[in-house]
């Protein structure tokens, strides 16, 4: 049997986290999940997930921040993010981008049905 995929949320609202979790999780990926962006680096480096769903606003270390990281650290900076926020200004998505987002959505904009046919196209790739 193959592997699952695995993708790393890293998301602090623990209703949206769940939500997400449970939705991955019967479209048979393995689901790993963070609350802030410093754990979510320090997770990413442990398990290397085959992508990462990315929250921007949230404690310890935010969104942007964490991306920064990922995209330092020789053992993340090719592991697809996806920036999934609330923050829809074109600056925040330009900004997102600039730092090595692979693909930047809002929250409000997109059913979990669409997020997850995202992540799978791209882990396809």
């Amino acid at each position: 049997m193959a592997e699952k995929s695995k993708i790393l949320l890293i998301e602090d609202d623990t209703m949206l986290c769940g939500m997400y979790s449970a939705k991955f999780g019967r479209e048979g990926y393995d689901v790993h999940t963070a609350d802030n962006g410093s754990d979510g680096v320090r997770l990413a480096r442990e398990i290397k997930p085959d992508i990462i769903l990315l929250d921007i606003i949230m404690p310890k270390m935010d969104g942007f921040a964490a991306l920064k990281e990922l995209r330092k650290k020789e053992e993340t900076k090719n592991i697809p993010v996806i920036l999934l926020t609330n923050l829809g200004q074109d600056k925040d998505i330009e900004k997102g981008k600039k730092l090595g987002a692979d693909d930047y959505f809002i929250k409000a904009n997109h059913t979990p049905a669409e997020i997850v046919e995202k992540v799978r196209e791209m882990i396809a790739k």
